[in-house]
């Protein structure tokens, strides 16, 4: 008990200390669970710096610049290897053309598709859960759930679409590797924390209820977030969102644990699991960057 305490505190630490949170951010939410510390982190995140849907393309450069203008693609980068191809920020940009097939080009992902939250402008524009990947791959994911697939289309680096094996739905669902599932199940949370309460116009998916995240897929994102830890590419992401565009933070990135603390109600520091402790699915790194211990 008292060793996992000790582990928890030093993640906890080790992971703010290099997401740069300013001091006293969480302090509203210290000591809560469940849907009172769901409500204490909307209040905290609420009302953010609201920027335009052009405007994305420019934020990427800082959000998901792999370095060198190359663009951090999660649904076709390969992390360890050669990539089949890259793209290249500006330069390869594009709308909904030139999706015909993979690497031709890249666009704007809402990994929270628009149609569930009924294309309101603020999600829409949302940087915490919008990412530049592949047209083509964005195309044919469309507004599919996230999952696992027993069968289907596998993508270059292993992205997959097809029926889902995650135990409570059998439908079509898209997969990301396993070194970004993590980064999908902190961008979920934080819908589901940041627009609790203000989502009486979304609409349902077989993922979703409005800002509510269905048990079975909620249960799945538990289990990425533990099984994929915080990267240093998260920290940065969150960190140039809050400090350049939106002036709000991920909480789940810079708190991981927040996520079993609202919605696992069995919940407590004695559950945390060893896994913790562990690089499991690491992110790449940058050429010359550190590999942190939280990922």
């Amino acid at each position: 008990m008292l060793r996992k305490i000790l582990l928890y505190s030093f993640l906890a630490l080790a992971i703010s200390s290099v997401a740069q949170v300013p001091a006293g951010y969480y302090n509203s939410a210290n000591g809560l669970t469940g849907e009172q510390l769901r409500a204490a982190l909307h209040n905290i995140i609420k009302g953010h710096t609201s920027i335009s849907y052009a405007q994305l393309w420019n934020a990427f450069w800082s959000t998901d610049n792999k370095g060198n203008g190359v663009v951090w693609d999660m649904y076709s980068d390969i992390p360890g290897g050669t990539p089949p191809y890259t793209f290249q920020m500006v330069t390869d940009q594009c709308g909904n053309d030139g999706c015909n097939a993979e690497g031709q080009c890249y666009n704007r992902e809402h990994s929270w598709p628009q149609s569930w939250f009924n294309k309101q402008s603020v999600p829409r524009t949302d940087l915490h859960h919008i990412f530049p990947t592949d047209c083509h791959v964005n195309h044919d994911r469309s507004n599919y759930p996230y999952g696992e697939v027993r069968s289907g289309t596998t993508f270059q680096n292993g992205s997959k679409l097809g029926s889902c094996k995650t135990s409570g739905y059998s439908g079509t669902v898209f997969e990301p590797i396993d070194e970004y599932k993590g980064d999908i199940a902190r961008a979920f949370f934080y819908m589901s924390v940041r627009y609790y309460s203000e989502d009486a116009s979304w609409k349902s998916s077989d993922m979703t209820n409005k800002s509510e995240i269905k048990p079975w897929a909620l249960a799945m994102l538990l289990r990425w977030n533990q099984q994929d830890p915080v990267s240093q590419k998260e920290i940065d992401r969150n960190n140039a969102i809050y400090r350049d565009y939106q002036h709000n933070r991920n909480p789940f990135i810079d708190h991981p644990e927040y996520a079993d603390m609202i919605w696992n109600p069995n919940w407590s520091v004695n559950t945390l699991p060893e896994a913790l402790s562990l690089i499991v699915c690491p992110n790449p790194v940058r050429p010359g960057e550190t590999l942190y211990l939280n990922g």
